[in-house]
């Protein structure tokens, strides 16, 4: 996939109503959502880190400020180094909420409660989970999700990302 669709799949899943603009609550929603999935509470540091970071990420992509983003901002916006700057952070913070036993490390109920959370489809979370376990232990390490997730964003191959988005784009739960 290359990554003009890759975006189109990723924007398709921010935005949640499918209206197509993701707007300032659409997109923090995900920090509320993945905080609902773990049973934490809003001023859980784990949770007030994710939001702070959150904010950040919604100031950086909505930069005429009108508190929408239209799929045309975010292609301008998304690449490397918007990924390495303000997405890397943001994904590693969920992924510390997911983390619930607070190990480094997701399972895979842990990991398929993220991703949910975060308005991935849950029927191929166990594909995307196998993808990216790579060693079989049944764990996945901070690190290897988000360097797949950054390999899918900038068009680069992705196992977690051919399994995770393997629906045909008209597919997508929002356009």
């Amino acid at each position: 996939m290359d990554q003009a669709a890759a975006q189109r799949l990723l924007f398709a899943m921010l935005d949640a109503d499918g209206d197509g603009v993701v707007s300032s609550d659409e997109y923090m929603a995900r920090t509320r959502n993945v905080a609902l999935a773990t049973g934490r509470k809003e001023d859980d540091p784990l949770v007030v880190t994710a939001r702070t970071l959150g904010e950040r990420a919604w100031a950086s992509m909505d930069a005429d400020g009108d508190g929408g983003m239209t799929f045309d901002e975010y292609a301008a916006w998304a690449g490397a180094e918007a990924f390495d700057t303000v997405c890397a952070p943001v994904l590693g913070a969920l992924f510390d909420l997911a983390d619930t036993d607070q190990d480094g490390s997701l399972d895979a109920s842990e990991f398929t409660a993220l991703r949910t959370a975060l308005n991935n489809p849950a029927t191929n979370a166990e594909a995307a989970f196998e993808a990216l376990d790579t060693d079989g232990d049944g764990r996945i390490n901070r690190d290897d999700y988000i360097a797949s997730i950054r390999a899918y964003v900038t068009g680069e191959s992705s196992s977690m990302g051919t399994a995770l988005y393997s629906r045909p784009l008209e597919d997508t739960p929002a356009q």
